[in-house]
């Protein structure tokens, strides 16, 4: 046998053993995989694990075999969910273990949920198993939530004293409205503003002191949980506390501001006084400056009239002792209205 023909013999024999322990290889992946689900009663046939791998529907290298232990599990818990939803929803991104866990949970404590609801859930991007756990096990929501920098729900009586109250609010999630429904953000403002509502329509602070369960009662009965994703199965109030006269202070700053206003209108008035006095003062000025010019003319007109012929000498003496006469009687009487002002200012 020639030399070449047995390289070739030789060769040829490494490659097909390479090839036919790849494929045993291959086979004994699936093969594990096939012999689970067939002894599980999971019902995956050989040719659809091959038909996963290749369409990359089985889970990435590191979770080989996901669909088909997700069916797995299922079968065991009693559940008959189809082979072809569980690849089409990993397909979608879908979280397929979670999704089957939280059917397992849901059928256990018998809850009414399907597995396109529950696809559904998950694809709209809500924990579908927390939300079948909280279900079951309610949750207990604080009103209002600490984080977000209050911790009381602050409200006035109508008496005008503040109040501030804590609420403890127990929830369940409601399956049914879970996809498109509010979150528990939603919950707490509702039941903030519900508690404010209550405590603005009591008539006094003591009613609500006295009977707590009564806003609780109250709050209850406004169906808070419209339109949310949780049904609120009791709302407890956990603390309530007097804060201030909300009232009395809001009617001591409103007389502050009314007293401000009057000061500001008497500190105009006065200013106006002052400035018309000021005016009346140079008007005063005015007029003696005027009268004192009148004063200047009336020798010149008399000398006028002189020269004129129009007064003589005895009529200008007579008209001087007049005026003298006239001048003496306004000093006494100047003097007689001091000492007059003078007693009553002594009496």
């Amino acid at each position: 046998m020639p030399q070449g023909f047995q390289l070739a013999l030789i060769i040829g024999g490494v490659i097909g053993g390479v090839v036919f322990l790849f494929l045993i290889s291959f086979v004994l992946r699936f093969f594990n995989l096939w012999l689970q689900a067939y002894l599980t009663g999971a019902n995956v046939g050989f040719t659809e694990l091959i038909g996963m791998f290749f369409r990359k529907a089985d889970g990435k290298p590191h979770h080989f075999g996901l669909i088909t232990r997700a069916k797995i599990m299922a079968a065991q818990a009693g559940l008959d969910i189809a082979r072809g939803d569980l690849e089409s929803h990993y397909l979608s991104n879908g979280n397929v273990p979670n999704v089957v866990r939280a059917l397992i949970c849901a059928h256990r404590a018998r809850i009414p949920l399907t597995f396109k609801q529950a696809a559904a859930i998950d694809l709209a991007g809500r924990n579908v198993l927390e939300a079948v756990q909280t279900s079951v096990l309610p949750r207990v929501i604080d009103c209002p939530d600490g984080s977000q920098g209050r911790n009381t729900s602050d409200g006035v009586a109508k008496d005008g004293i503040q109040l501030r109250a804590r609420a403890r609010v127990t929830v369940r999630t409601n399956l049914q409205r879970l996809v498109g429904g509010a979150n528990e953000k939603t919950v707490i403002a509702r039941v903030n503003e519900g508690i404010v509502k209550t405590i603005g329509m009591s008539e006094s602070y003591k009613e609500v002191l006295r009977n707590p369960e009564l806003m609780s009662k109250r709050v209850l009965e406004q169906g808070l949980d419209s339109g949310t994703a949780f049904e609120i199965l009791s709302i407890d109030i956990a603390e309530v506390d007097v804060s201030e006269n909300v009232g009395a202070k809001l009617q001591a700053d409103q007389a502050e501001a009314d007293l401000r206003m009057a000061r500001a209108r008497a500190e105009q008035e006065r200013t106006a006084q002052v400035a018309r006095e000021q005016e009346m003062i140079a008007l005063v000025e005015e007029n003696r400056a005027e009268l004192t010019f009148q004063e200047a003319e009336v020798p010149k007109a008399i000398a006028e009239a002189i020269d004129q012929g129009h007064l003589g000498a005895m009529e200008y003496y007579r008209l001087r002792n007049i005026q003298a006469d006239t001048q003496m009687r306004t000093s006494f009487a100047g003097a007689s209205e001091d000492r007059s002002l003078a007693g009553s200012a002594s009496s």
